[in-house]
């Protein structure tokens, strides 16, 4: 096989999730543009149509389903659409995900039950039906889980006062290790990405707060851009990464590393 046709996923069908704007469309430009039909779900529908006409544009094929995945029932009916539409799935890029700043003395109970339920229980959720509905019985698969460098290490709170984002980062981190041994005999890769600072609407806060420290602290001296994740994306996604699992790739202009 040539080296071009190892990223070719033509054939193939990729979910999205939290992929109507930021780093999750991004990923979804870099599966369709690598010739993958697109499912992408978030929760605002406007937004959704707005991504879905700028992925038609690029000559994509697109779906779109709109949901809540900190509810466990919403993934259901988004694996169901899929299936009914394009009869199976190849990949599952599980981005969704949230925030919240704040002192952990002072972090509401709340906030860290919404945090962890959408950034790491819906992934358990949503990985445990596509992989048991389709990807195990067809024998083969790609999940890509969305970490964060916050995973790996506790987080200056200057800069990064959000233990319960870190936590769900972390754990991200050790579920993808965890599913990547238990389906590598089902012919299921899963591997994770960790992303750096990139510009969204998400971490405008942050970036605002601590925009230079952010740059000190980042070896190539910048901020991850719409470019930067798609590269990690069609490797993991693809039979580039066929002999890679249970990794979490950083894509994050060297911070993690200083």
């Amino acid at each position: 096989m040539s080296v071009l046709k190892l990223f070719d996923l033509k054939g193939k069908v990729a979910v999205v999730t939290g992929g109507s704007r930021g780093l999750g469309l991004q990923m979804a430009e870099a599966l369709g543009e690598a010739g993958a039909w697109v499912a992408i779900s978030a929760r605002k529908a406007h937004e959704l149509d707005a991504a879905a006409q700028h992925l038609k544009a690029m000559g994509i094929e697109v779906l779109t389903h709109a949901c809540d995945l900190a509810d466990p029932a919403a993934a259901k009916p988004l694996v169901d659409q899929v299936i009914g539409a394009w009869g199976r799935i190849d990949i599952l890029v599980n981005n969704a995900g949230t925030t919240w700043g704040a002192p952990a003395e002072d972090h509401p109970l709340e906030a860290w039950k919404k945090v962890i339920d959408l950034n790491l229980t819906a992934m358990f959720v949503l990985s445990q039906l596509v992989g048991k509905t389709v990807m195990i019985p067809q024998g083969s698969g790609k999940i890509i889980n969305i970490a964060s460098i916050a995973g790996y290490s506790g987080t200056d709170p200057h800069f990064m006062p959000t233990i319960a984002y870190n936590t769900s980062k972390a754990g991200v981190i050790n579920f993808t290790k965890s599913l990547a041994c238990e389906w590598a005999r089902y012919g299921v890769h899963v591997n994770g990405i960790a992303p750096g600072v990139f510009p969204s609407r998400m971490s405008k806060g942050m970036i605002d707060r601590a925009e230079q420290y952010i740059l000190d602290h980042t070896p190539l001296r910048r901020m991850g851009s719409d470019q930067d994740l798609k590269g990690a994306t069609l490797l993991l996604a693809s039979a580039a990464s066929d002999f890679m699992t249970g990794v979490t790739i950083p894509v994050d202009g060297g911070f993690a590393a200083l």
